[in-house]
């Protein structure tokens, strides 16, 4: 029984190892996107629950906290709690590890971790009776922070989690209005040809000219700030790959004989394009997809890093790589840049090992031998 081509493309990009593991590894990234706040240990609304008594705290750091709860904090249904976090329910004071809890009068007394004494109203903890073992059991919790803490005591880890949310639906996104642009664009130069042809090329060389990054900044500072803006700027800026992909094509299909058939029966110029040529040239759009996508993820990281990127305190990759790069050489502080740069690095690589991969399953000349 013969085979499809999408089953012998599969089975071949089986066989080659690092764009398997390149898979894996990026299934990963999708899976924590898409769960987000559900497996962040931080749920707060974009991990930004900042406690500076622990600030620059090294990897593996346990903290003992006590949770006071917070006045008329809103309930939030799961899907909210899904998509954006949910409001913080509790103000964490870190406590000395080796002191407990005192009740004195209306106040809780304890010793917080500089050593020094401090007390909170017992009313906060709701209604009496107040019974202290019952606190030290219900309000009194001890957090390890698995990568640390960042320079404002957030931990380190459920923002890089959430990070990969934002890098990977901009990187998406930018791809999609990216596609659009270079298939129309590349459709009209090479089915048309022309002074079609000759008005698009130029266009395409003019945006070829000017670096993809510089034109993304640029886009940037016009639109201004903000999710929507940072995916316009960064597809707006690398249509351009595609567009001349597509007009190739498009070129070598359009005098084929099912075009010539297409068009003696009266088929629309539109209808042949899009119906007809285009489902042909499926295996280059989807390599260079593919590799639009990384550079797009790098592309938003630069424009975080530079301080262009997503509105602050929304956690992205390049704006912590930001904050952490001058703790690097001067002080203590290497983790604060070195795991998201990490994260941002297998991502990238996983990507690429996943286009190579797609490159030789999709190569018909690479298939017949």
């Amino acid at each position: 029984m013969a085979q499809r081509p999408a089953q012998i493309a599969w089975r071949r990009f089986r066989r080659h190892g690092p764009a398997m593991a390149g898979l894996v590894y990026a299934t990963v990234c999708v899976l924590v996107a898409i769960l987000g706040y559900l497996i962040s240990p931080d749920h707060t609304t974009h991990a930004n629950l900042q406690v500076l008594e622990l600030a620059k705290l090294p990897p593996g750091t346990q903290a003992r906290l006590l949770m006071v709860p917070q006045p008329d904090v809103p309930a939030v249904s799961w899907l909210r709690r899904w998509w954006q976090g949910q409001p913080q329910q509790f103000l964490p004071i870190p406590l000395d590890d080796a002191s407990g809890l005192v009740i004195r009068g209306d106040f809780l007394c304890f010793v917080n971790r500089q050593g020094q004494a401090d007390s909170v109203r017992l009313s906060r903890f709701g209604a009496g009776p107040y019974r202290l073992q019952a606190l030290e059991d219900t309000r009194v919790e001890r957090r390890r922070f698995v990568l640390g803490t960042d320079t404002y005591g957030r931990d380190l880890l459920s923002r890089i989690l959430l990070g990969s949310r934002v890098s990977l639906s901009i990187g998406l996104m930018a791809v999609l209005l990216s596609l659009a642009i270079g298939l129309f664009m590349g459709s009209l130069a090479g089915y048309f040809g022309g002074w079609v042809d000759q008005v698009i090329m130029w266009l395409v060389s003019v945006m070829w000219s000017i670096p993809t990054l510089l034109m993304a900044l640029a886009i940037s500072f016009v639109l201004g700030r903000g999710f929507w803006q940072l995916f316009v700027a960064i597809g707006i800026s690398m249509w351009v790959e595609v567009a001349r992909i597509v007009r190739g094509q498009m070129m070598s299909l359009r005098e084929q004989p099912f075009t010539e058939a297409a068009r003696a029966l009266g088929f629309r110029a539109w209808r042949i394009m899009f119906r007809h040529v285009l489902p042909n040239v499926t295996s280059p759009i989807i390599v260079i997809a593919v590799a639009n996508f990384g550079a797009a993820v790098l592309i938003e990281s630069g424009l975080s890093f530079l301080g262009i990127g997503v509105e602050v305190p929304i956690p992205t990759w390049g704006r912590m790589i930001y904050e952490g790069y001058t703790y690097i050489v001067f002080e203590n502080g290497k983790w604060l840049a070195f795991f998201p740069g990490l994260a941002l690095i297998m991502l990238i690589v996983s990507i690429n090992l996943i286009g190579i991969g797609l490159r030789d399953a999709l190569d018909v000349k690479l298939a017949n031998r």
